[in-house]
């Protein structure tokens, strides 16, 4: 394959002035962080020293100057914000009422067609399951790992190697597990771990991936694999924090291993339990990058994210794709809320 860089040259100016007008925009603001707090410092040191000198009442920090000094360090965030989240959200929520085109308004039609459509019912559903069994099953097994490797020999090594998947992508991660469910006919030999394990137990081997509702099922697998680790190190972590005192008295009173679990782990580190379910809950909602490499959405396995993309950018229909969007933004909101309260309601017990 030759590379031509006459036909090439205006995409690479074009990655060249990307690049130049990034390091322009970043290395302007931070330019800006070092200097205006350095010149207010020095600005300030020598108003004191000026005080000191003439005996004056030192100057003390005007509630304008430290709303302005605030309202210059949050601007740039603010813009930001409205740029790649408000805005985009806006627009998207327009365009939700218009037809593929973009063109013609068509009010609350692409919602109900994503009610009456039995397809993307169907990618309702999995995104339920998807929802529902991940975070409980990736918590679950994440709190039985921090239990388990808690204090013992190791303990670094094993939860460096539980947490090892999260530092892989979700598409490494899929492609390494679209490995272990490969398939291969009777008369060659499997070179999926899958299929070898229920050859040499004496069975068929399968295509898992094309079986539903058994292959969204083995999708999930992936993604528990992932968050496992991520839900390990943080209740572990929790875990450690609990007071010896609480401990050794739990102990003196004579509690059982299954006793300390229930009545004193698991409520003690109930608030780190909450933050895991929610991180992983709002994760599994978008998720998009398994069930692509995966199955490409096929044999019933497409959720929200990945038929949105569909709709979108495949199938050019903007609307419904929008809507998809839009809808699952929704989704994510009453998980938003309910963590929001919860931190209020832990810093007033705090």
């Amino acid at each position: 394959m030759n590379f031509d860089f006459a036909e090439q040259t205006p995409k690479l100016m074009m990655l060249l002035w990307g690049l130049v007008a990034f390091a322009v925009v970043v290395g302007g603001l931070l330019v800006l962080l070092d200097a205006v707090p350095s010149y207010f410092a020095r600005r300030r040191e020598a108003q004191l020293v000026a005080a000191s000198a003439s005996g004056a009442p030192l100057p003390g920090r005007t509630k304008s100057r430290e709303g302005l000094f605030a309202t210059f360090f949050l601007l740039p965030t603010v813009l930001l914000l409205l740029i790649g989240l408000v805005v985009p959200a806006i627009r998207t929520t327009l365009l939700s009422f218009m037809d593929g085109g973009s063109q013609n308004f068509v009010g609350l039609d692409n919602y109900r067609w994503m009610f009456a459509d039995d397809s993307i019912v169907r990618v309702l559903l999995n995104t339920l399951v998807w929802v529902t069994l991940v975070p409980l099953v990736a918590t679950s097994i994440g709190l039985i790992y921090a239990v388990m490797v808690d204090k013992a020999r190791l303990e670094a090594v094993a939860k460096s190697l539980i947490f090892m998947p999260m530092a892989i992508s979700f598409v490494g991660a899929s492609i390494i597990w679209k490995f272990v469910y490969a398939f291969r006919g009777e008369e060659q030999e499997q070179i999926g771990l899958l299929n070898q394990i229920v050859v040499s137990l004496g069975g068929e081997p399968r295509q898992w991936l094309l079986d539903s509702p058994l292959n969204t099922l083995l999708l999930i697998v992936i993604m528990v694999w992932i968050q496992a680790g991520f839900a390990m190190v943080v209740l572990s972590a929790a875990i450690k924090a609990i007071p010896a005192d609480i401990v050794e008295a739990a102990r003196l009173d004579g509690v059982s291993p299954w006793q300390m679990f229930w009545q004193i782990t698991l409520p003690s580190i109930r608030p780190a339990l909450i933050v895991v379910v929610v991180t992983i809950s709002i994760a599994t909602l978008k998720v998009f990058d398994i069930v692509r490499t995966s199955t490409n959405g096929n044999y019933d396995t497409s959720v929200i994210a990945n038929e949105m993309y569909n709709q979108a950018f495949r199938y050019g229909q903007n609307g419904q794709g929008s809507a998809l969007a839009v809808f699952l933004f929704v989704l994510v909101i009453p998980i938003v809320i309910f963590q929001i309260r919860n931190l209020r309601q832990q810093r007033r017990e705090g």
